[in-house]
């Protein structure tokens, strides 16, 4: 049963720590007796319970119109504004202690979000019942707030030692002998925190001794050497300092560093852990593996050679396939060092410092079977005047007509490896599952020089744009130059899958043999290119009308003629995936019983031949390689997602992962933001939300489907108060016309800002979660609830909207 109780605020304000006194039951009748025997029932029941003891933590940080700090009591961290600290001393003095009474105050406090959105809704409520109903649609007001919460991959830290949440009493002795009572807030065996009233007195690398006053009333460490400490950082706010230390000038058989450690141990679970890392950690890696196997752009690293420059590793999703694709020949070998030669790479480094990236314009001529790259990149635009807009027309109606940005990043060996921030206590059992780069990775670092993202920013409005640059024809002498001479020696360029999950169990090898597929009758002419024990890759002549999951028998008749131990004829195996044309099947061999005669001969073949058979190029590759150049590009990566989750029967959009947000459209998100710290992201969300736009695109996409693509036009008022005022958005195909999308766009720069964003919605993978359960699993050591929520936040996600910025290639194709 629930029941009101504000219309009897007064009376429980004040029996505020008279329930536990002799006096109660009197005073309470004497203020009850006009009140109904249930109600008067139900009351002292709420004023027992908001008497009793709490040891839940509070924490205001994003609930309340405030700054939120560290606040500590008997022990306990909480994470309070100015207001609720204020509420909060004051009901622990009537409480007499931390009691359900002091949380719920503190929970409604007045500037509080949701009690300031409760108290606007009853004065709409109260307004709405005096005015006509044809005014109703006036007062009610459209959403204009869609705070989103940045989530960096690149900023958490593993800790040598656990930190425990620990308050006591401390002297430090500062410079010239000055002394200062503080308090601690957490503590190591080799590091303290603790928080000192006003400003000024600590700096950086400051050296101060430190008397545990606390501690040594109640314990005896053994030694009288004094506890000497240097300042490793500070963080400050309006009135007070966390100073952060590490102790220095420790003997090895310290007395006090082994009763540190053995204080710890025997005490962590009562006072808790500091999780604050782990948990950072933990959601980094977990949006990390649900937007990495979707990233659009085209990560390649290049290494330098005493001649030039070329690239060494790609890093391929499903997504970024089609880029991939895009720079390879007619007989598939890739061509990506036509995207970047020390001439571009000096004009991409100007870029790079500008904060900008780089447009190259391609398109691919074919001769006689063969494919001729041709490239121009912006700036050698800038410089063809009489040539430039014939050299784009021409190309824009190619159908191979590419517009590409391209981004650089520096090679940072420090950024190869992430590991679990547990505080050195993973188990022997459990390190395969994260081990540091091989000597032989590292050696594969050595090598690389710089790496950059390829982004395929073509779309159709710009192609049409294009097309009507000129009408004057190509002089073929000019486009000579800018086309690339075809190699005779290839570059090999790895391509390395971006996986979390492997799904190759056993080794697979190449061996061409002819192989009938037959389904109902029905027989397909092929080749199997590769097996395994288990699986096989089989190439057809013609397409066939076959799907995943499909049993089909197979039969291999030229190594039926070196065996006879086994029949080869009509294998049963089932269908895993085929390509769009449905020429070439993955297939994995289909068991009924115990016994399948294919893997029996395939196991027997590769025992007697490994020497001779050749694996797939997937074996070559240095174990771990993959895994580094993956966790590099995480800690680099340079375009903003933002992460869709479920929330009921709905979908929610409240995380940003991206590494930097000194964009100017960041900057202007966080502008129209009423939220601190928080980004408005309306002017993407109204979009997606409306008519069930989100929705609708999650319907049709599959996982391994490729995503749904838009450009989206923005607007943003700079003189405009209210938000909706202010933003105005514009699909692509709202802005069919070139006169409505020129005048969409200068109105916007006239007005403010013009932004235009190429948005890639993509459907999300499992995630690993053997690997995500190791720092899970010691969170909830801690902090079971933490876990839970955190669990369930990992298995919310669904999708993730990737968003370009395109703004400049728009404004250049419209001639602005």
């Amino acid at each position: 049963m629930t029941t009101d109780f504000s219309k009897y605020q007064k009376i429980i304000t004040s029996f505020r720590g008279e329930v536990s006194k002799p006096t109660f039951d009197i005073k309470f009748t004497q203020s009850t007796k006009n009140m109904p025997k249930t109600e008067k029932f139900l009351l002292k029941m709420e004023l027992k319970r908001l008497s009793g003891a709490c040891t839940r933590s509070i924490d205001l940080r994003g609930l309340v119109d405030g700054d939120c700090k560290l606040f500590q009591y008997s022990g306990q961290s909480h994470f309070l504004d100015d207001i609720a600290v204020g509420v909060f001393e004051e009901n622990v003095d009537q409480y007499k202690g931390y009691t359900f009474g002091v949380y719920e105050a503190v929970k409604n406090t007045e500037n509080n979000f949701r009690v300031i959105y409760q108290k606007e809704q009853n004065k709409v409520g109260e307004s709405n019942a005096k005015e006509a109903p044809a005014d109703l649609s006036k007062k009610s007001q459209d959403k204009t707030q869609y705070p989103v919460t940045l989530f960096p991959l690149n900023q958490y830290h593993d800790r040598k030692e656990e930190r425990m949440n620990f308050v006591t009493s401390l002297v430090i002795v500062l410079d010239k002998n000055q002394q200062k009572v503080v308090s601690s807030i957490d503590l190591s065996v080799s590091g303290l925190k603790f928080r000192i009233n006003g400003m000024g007195s600590i700096y950086i690398d400051q050296q101060i001794t430190v008397l545990y006053k606390g501690l040594e009333s109640d314990f005896q460490f053994g030694s009288d050497e004094p506890l000497v400490y240097q300042v490793k950082n500070i963080h400050s706010d309006a009135t007070t300092q966390l100073v952060g230390c590490q102790r220095i000038e420790a003997s090895d058989e310290d007395s006090f560093e082994r009763f540190l450690l053995g204080y710890i141990q025997g005490n962590k679970r009562r006072y808790k852990i500091n999780l604050e890392n782990t948990l950072a950690a933990l959601q980094a890696r977990t949006f990390e593996q649900y937007l990495l196997p979707k990233i659009n752009e085209l990560p390649i690293f290049f290494e330098r050679t005493a001649n030039a420059i070329h690239p060494r590793y790609a890093l391929t999703t499903n997504n970024n396939q089609p880029t991939f694709q895009y720079w390879q020949d007619e007989d598939n070998h890739s061509n990506l060092q036509f995207l970047l030669n020390e001439e571009r790479l000096e004009r991409l480094l100007k870029k790079y410092k500008q904060g900008k990236p780089l447009r190259i314009y391609s398109f691919i001529h074919q001769n006689q079977g063969k494919d001729f790259f041709y490239t121009i990149d912006e700036d050698q635009l800038a410089k063809e005047d009489d040539f430039f807009s014939t050299f784009l027309t021409f190309a824009a109606k190619k159908s191979s007509f590419a517009v590409t940005q391209l981004t650089y990043f520096d090679i940072d060996r420090s950024k190869i490896y992430s590991p679990f921030t547990l505080s050195n206590t993973l188990e022997l059992k459990k390190q395969h599952l994260n081990l540091p780069p091989s000597t032989e990775v590292l050696s594969c670092f050595e090598s690389l020089s710089f790496a950059i993202t390829v982004s395929d920013i073509t779309h159709q409005t710009s192609r049409e744009q294009y097309q009507d640059f000129s009408v004057d024809g190509i002089e073929v002498s000019k486009l000579k130059k800018f086309g690339h001479k075809r190699l005779k020696d290839k570059i090999v360029v790895e391509e390395l899958g971006v996986t979390y999950k492997n799904q190759r169990q056993e080794a697979r090898f190449i061996y061409n043999t002819p192989a009938i597929v037959e389904c109902e009758n029905v027989k397909w002419k092929g080749t199997a290119v590769d097996f395994s024990v288990s699986g096989l890759k089989i190439e057809l002549e013609t397409s066939a009308v076959l799907s995943a999951g499909e049993v089909v028998y197979i039969a291999f008749p030229s190594l039926q003629k070196i065996t006879s131990a086994y029949d080869l004829n009509k294998l049963p195996y089932i269908i895993i995936k085929t390509n769009k044309k449905k020429n070439i099947l993955n297939l994995r061999a289909y068991v009924k019983e115990h016994q399948h005669t294919g893997r029996s001969f395939f196991k027997l073949l590769i025992s007697k031949n490994k020497d001779k058979l050749s694996p797939d190029d997937y074996v070559f590759l240095v174990p771990g390689l993959a895994e580094a150049l993956r966790t590099h590009y995480t800690q680099s990566i340079q375009i903003p997602a933002l992460i869709v989750q479920t929330s009921g029967s709905r979908y929610k959009v409240d995380a940003l992962v991206a590494n930097d947000d000194s964009d100017e459209f960041s900057q202007q998100l966080k502008k129209l933001s009423d939220r601190k710290n928080y980004y408005n992201f309306y002017p993407l969300m109204t979009k997606l939300y409306k008519d069930n736009f989100l929705e609708s695109c999650l319907k049709k996409l599959i996982v391994n489907k490729e995503p749904i693509s838009e450009v989206l036009y923005i607007s943003i008022d700079s003189k405009a108060k209210q938000v909706d005022e202010a933003v105005r958005g514009k699909f692509d195909s709202e802005l069919s016309e070139p006169d409505l999308r020129k005048n969409f766009i200068k109105q916007a720069l006239e007005k403010g800002h013009f932004f235009c964003l190429q948005l890639k919605i993509s459907r999300t993978n499992e995630p690993d979660i053997e690997y995500l359960n190791t720092e899970l699993s010691y969170i909830s050591s801690y902090a079971l609830h933490r876990s839970k929520q955190m669990e369930q936040d990992i298995w919310s996600v669904v999708a993730a909207i990737q968003y370009l910025d395109i703004t400049h290639e728009v404004l250049f194709s419209h001639g602005l």
